[in-house]
């Protein structure tokens, strides 16, 4: 016995397979069991949960589109994952997507973008779907150049400034989801300079994405507020939402 106990002592297993330790074996067994099932790292767990990042993509420059950062910070109040990119780096933010997505940390991905950001959300989405990820919402504000959309993605808003130098985004046969072109001219205040700092239409953005991420009706936002004239027009089209190609808003 004394040579089966001194053996035990050096050799974790070797102790379950002696006589007159069955309850020990037993507790042992047990603990091992637990240790299986309770380590997460064991295995993957699939998110339970609506687990979403917003992409947000500035403009030219880097520097004139702060707008996203201001969105990204009221997202980030609300618990929702949100970070800011270059334009330029749009295949390595469609990679980081598909790379979070893929590993299961993230099952819903959104991308917002604002002028050259906004005119790079339809490659990001083209590239995505050439990875097998979806992408459930994309917003783009005021992309400055004519793109065409193709790929999968549940819904895709390009709200637009068609006085100016914002443009509709095209439909393609390989689109497999909805496009609305809004044209937000009549917003007080907009421009493709400040369209995406607006208030109004930060409101929009944010509402639409906490529709997706909390599976919710959208709360109530300033647009919906009494006023007079073109203003009263505008938070109208807000509480009816913009359902097709080039609707005024």
């Amino acid at each position: 016995m004394r040579s089966n106990f001194n053996r035990t002592a050096f050799n974790g297993i070797s102790f379950l397979f002696v006589p007159g330790f069955a309850s020990l074996r037993a507790v042992a067994v047990a603990i091992m069991l637990f240790g299986l099932f309770a380590n997460p790292g064991n295995a993957h767990a699939a998110p339970t949960k609506n687990t979403a990042h917003v992409f947000l993509v500035r403009g030219v420059l880097n520097i004139f589109s702060l707008g996203m950062d201001q969105i990204a910070a009221r997202l980030q109040q609300q618990g929702i994952a949100a970070s800011v990119h270059n334009h330029m780096l749009w295949a390595s933010v469609a990679d980081q997507a598909a790379a979070e997505y893929r590993s299961g940390r993230i099952n819903t991905v959104i991308l917002v973008g604002h002028s050259s950001g906004a005119t790079a959300l339809p490659d990001i989405v083209a590239r995505l779907d050439q990875l097998g990820v979806p992408v459930k919402l994309a917003i783009g504000l005021d992309s400055v150049f004519r793109t065409s959309l193709a790929g999968h993605v549940g819904r895709y808003v390009n709200f637009y400034v068609a006085n100016g130098a914002g443009k509709p985004v095209q439909p393609t046969s390989g689109l497999k989801g909805s496009l609305e072109n809004v044209d937000v001219e009549a917003v007080p205040g907009v421009s493709h300079l400040t369209i995406d700092k607006n208030e109004i239409m930060q409101q929009k953005v944010i509402a639409a994405i906490d529709a997706v991420v909390f599976n919710a009706p959208r709360r109530p936002t300033v647009a919906d507020a009494p006023a007079a004239g073109p203003a009263r027009q505008v938070a109208a089209s807000a509480r009816r939402g913009a359902t097709a190609t080039a609707t005024p808003y």
